[in-house]
């Protein structure tokens, strides 16, 4: 039942987003960011929690669930340091996914060319 979940809700995302990016004159960076504000108010409100026990993978693979680590990990650093916390603790859940597109953004600009 969890595989099911997770298809559902990881395709009703994407479904979501299509929708927007055919139906609007929105750009694909304006949803992506839109969908990263979405996971942070779905955290803030504690929604994205019981999302990710109902679905899972399902609910973590989206840019949503980046919007829910930026936020999640602010609240919590923020609640042992302080203010300074939130601007700190924002990347300790999301260093790793940022390092790794940093550096296999450097690898493939390495092996391909560009055509212009």
């Amino acid at each position: 039942m969890m595989y099911l979940n997770a298809f559902l809700v990881c395709g009703a995302i994407s479904l979501v987003g299509q929708l927007i990016y055919d139906h609007s004159k929105l750009t694909a960076g304006h949803i992506t960011s839109l969908f990263v504000v979405i996971g942070v108010a779905l955290d803030t409100f504690g929604w994205y929690d019981k999302l990710l026990k109902f679905a899972g993978m399902g609910a973590s693979l989206p840019i949503t669930s980046f919007g829910h680590s930026l936020i999640h990990g602010a609240l919590a650093k923020a609640q042992q340091e302080g203010l300074m916390g939130i601007l700190l603790g924002m990347f300790d859940l999301t260093a790793a996914g940022i390092t790794s597109a940093i550096l296999f953004a450097f690898l493939v600009a390495l092996v391909f060319k560009p055509k212009s």
